[in-house]
């Protein structure tokens, strides 16, 4: 896993440097199509094959992936690992697969790295795939989730609400 993530460090240092050395900005179809190929990569499942949302709760929100067609037990599995892997990489601080992923250091993750002792990372698995729920008692680190899970929102065009709702789990 450490090689993992440490191939996955180098390989966006050098991917922002080359892009900065290059002088040439992105066009927003051309940052999607790379969101989605790197995702696709670092994930191990389609965003073709998959739905994903982000929802945010008062104290903290959740990732969720699913597969769009029940059958596709390849894809729901891919998520299960991918997920499952997500929420121990957090827990541990290590937020690299979103900056590859995205190309940046996604809104909130200085936070998230500095205060992860002090936010709890639940993965389960769900029907058609799997969510990790993110909850914290700490107000800076709520803010910090919010920030990262409207930018997932907004970089991976889910149309999820970026205001905070009920957590129908907890009800």
């Amino acid at each position: 896993m450490r090689t993992t993530a440490l191939t996955t460090t180098l390989l966006a240092i050098v991917m922002t440097a080359a892009a900065q050395q290059a002088g040439t900005k992105e066009s927003p179809a051309e940052h999607q199509a790379a969101v989605t190929s790197r995702g696709d990569q670092e994930m191990g499942f389609s965003h073709e094959k998959t739905t994903h949302h982000f929802r945010l709760f008062k104290d903290g929100g959740t990732i969720e992936a699913a597969v769009n067609d029940a059958k596709d037990t390849e894809s729901r599995d891919a998520i299960r690992m991918h997920l499952s892997h997500i929420a121990k990489m957090f827990a541990a601080g290590d937020f690299n697969a979103p900056m590859f992923i995205h190309g940046t250091n996604p809104p909130g993750v200085p936070i998230l790295t500095e205060l992860h002792s002090q936010i709890h990372y639940r993965y389960l698995e769900t029907g058609s795939g799997a969510q990790v729920r993110i909850e914290t008692a700490n107000a800076q680190a709520v803010q910090a989730i919010h920030d990262f899970l409207r930018f997932q929102i907004s970089e991976h065009h889910t149309g999820d609400s970026t205001g905070v709702t009920e957590d129908s789990q907890k009800k």
